[in-house]
């Protein structure tokens, strides 16, 4: 599985620097924010994994300088059972989860190299399944089918399908952190801090 410890990532849209991504992994949970360059927006998250590295529990919060909206979701049993708060007031939302129980809250990108993790794990060399995904601005929950495959020149390079028309190629290393992403509309993630050595 991934190493333990802190991880960041410059998120820049067609070059240009976006937002910043900071987790902090440990073997039980992770905690970590995303924030925008202008400082209006950010993202906060906090997980609890099993045993197996799964999300067991998970609140967010997202704000800007409209509005804040937070949610709290726990996986029981099947389903992936959450509370969304608002201005708007309360929302209570219930989805079954897919056959390996991925989530993947917000975007943040520690969830995905946690499933191709898993992936890797299995020795499999591609994956299709449902995955819990959290939309980083609603905050609401939906059941997605994803898509997650090794390209044939290389073991850390990968091809991550979040949805249909929405495609992330992501570069990994030995241990398996995520060192760049780029998904098809020009977002790049780039890992500056929590490589080997670091």
């Amino acid at each position: 599985m991934l190493p333990l410890g802190n991880y960041s990532y410059e998120i820049r849209l067609d070059g240009r620097l976006v937002a910043y991504e900071e987790i902090n992994f440990d073997q039980a949970s992770i905690v970590g924010s995303r924030r925008s360059a202008d400082g209006l927006c950010r993202h906060n998250v906090e997980a609890t994994l099993d045993a197996s590295h799964l999300v067991s529990h998970v609140t967010l919060s997202y704000s800007s300088s409209l509005f804040t909206r937070k949610a709290s979701y726990e996986a029981i049993e099947e389903n992936l059972r959450g509370r969304i708060s608002g201005l708007a007031g309360r929302n209570e939302i219930v989805i079954a989860l897919g056959r390996f129980r991925e989530v993947d809250p917000a975007g943040f990108l520690i969830f995905r190299a946690l499933i191709i993790g898993h992936i890797r794990e299995r020795r499999d060399e591609r994956w299709t399944g449902r995955v819990a995904v959290i939309d980083p601005n609603t905050l609401v929950a939906a059941s997605v089918k994803q898509n997650c495959a090794r390209r044939d020149t290389s073991q850390y390079s990968w091809i991550y399908e979040t949805r249909m028309g929405d495609r992330e190629e992501m570069e990994l290393d030995e241990a398996g952190r995520i060192l760049r992403s780029r998904d098809n509309r020009g977002v790049t993630f780039e890992l500056i801090l929590g490589r080997t050595g670091c």
